[in-house]
Parts: structure tokens; C-alpha cells; sequence
């Protein structure tokens, strides 16, 4: 059950990062018809900025849990399997630590932010805290997908990314038969 709720929260968070990058186009697309007709979308740059906060921190989470996150494997693949299971877990453990430091500063810049009153600077307005909840929001989910893929590392199950590659892999080889 647990399992079934952070897979899912992980997908609303990669759904999220759609929805913010389709958002991004719909502001260009608006505002180069605005410059056409001599009527230019007012901020639209600034909140396509927003958008794209939200669409990279959203779109961390999901990226990772499918095994696409760019990863530097070079000593990983030489190490021997035990080894290996102990580098995994420890680089998960750095990343955690990064991730949640990175997780409670920026918490800590929204609700200052919030407390001060403080505004973007453009010709809308907006409080300042708004757009860093999109970010705390998924640096928040991110750390629970490190925190989730370390806990299976510890407990012996292989990473997300071996078991995704793994899956494919004898997808690939079954639809070959």
C-alpha cells in the first residue's frame, strides 16, 4: 500500500513537470502572437521562469525513479558486488543529506520570504514564496525518492535504476521470442 502511494506520488510529481513544461510553451506561443499584433503578454517571461522552476524540480524526482538521471557508473562497474551494494548505499545516504540540507534551507527562504512580505520584481507582482513552493514542493519529493531508494538498498534490493534496465531488458528479450 505504501509502495502504491509513493509510486504514485512520484508519477503526480512527473505529471507536474508536464503540465509546468506544457505550460512554458503556452506562454511562448502567447507572447510571440502578442508581439505580432503589437500586444505583448505582460511577465509572461517571469512566469515561464516559474514554470520552469517547476517543471526541473517537479521533473527530478520522476527522471531519477526511471532510471534516466545521468550517473557516472565508471567505478560503480568495476567494483565487485559487495562493494557495489556498499557505494550504492552510501552515495544514497550523501544524496540524502545534500537533498535534505538543500530541502530545509529553501523551506526556510519560503516561509522568510513569506514573513517579510517580499514581491518578484516585473510588471506582475507576485509574493516571492509562491514560486518556491514549486521548488520546496519537489526538492520535498525528491528527498523522499532518495530516502525510499536508499531504504531499499539497505534492506538488499537492488537500485531502481538496475531493476528498470533489468525489466526492460527481459521485456525486450520476451517481445524477441
Amino acid at each position: 500500500m505504501i509502495r502504491k502511494a509513493l509510486d504514485g506520488l512520484y508519477a503526480a510529481s512527473g505529471a507536474a513537470a508536464v503540465m509546468f513544461l506544457l505550460l512554458i510553451a503556452g506562454l511562448t506561443l502567447a507572447q510571440m502572437a502578442g508581439r505580432l499584433i503589437g500586444r505583448p503578454v505582460p511577465s509572461a517571461d517571469d512566469f515561464a521562469g516559474y514554470c520552469m522552476a517547476g517543471c526541473v524540480f517537479l521533473g527530478m524526482t520522476y527522471t531519477m525513479r526511471i532510471g534516466v538521471h545521468i550517473r557516472v557508473l565508471t567505478l560503480l562497474t568495476r567494483l565487485p558486488p559487495g562493494p557495489r551494494r556498499a557505494m550504492e548505499i552510501f552515495c544514497a545516504g550523501v544524496a540524502a543529506l545534500l537533498v535534505g540540507m538543500l530541502t530545509w534551507y529553501t523551506g526556510d527562504m519560503a516561509l522568510t520570504t513569506r514573513s517579510l512580505g517580499e514581491y518578484t520584481i516585473g510588471l506582475i507582482p507576485v509574493p516571492k514564496w509562491i514560486p518556491m513552493m514549486l521548488m520546496l514542493t519537489g526538492l520535498l519529493v525528491f528527498l523522499i525518492a532518495i530516502l525510499d531508494e536508499l531504504a531499499r538498498l539497505v534492506r538488499g534490493e537492488k537500485p531502481t535504476y538496475i531493476a528498470r534496465e533489468e525489466a526492460a531488458e527481459s521485456q525486450i528479450g520476451s517481445t524477441a521470442e
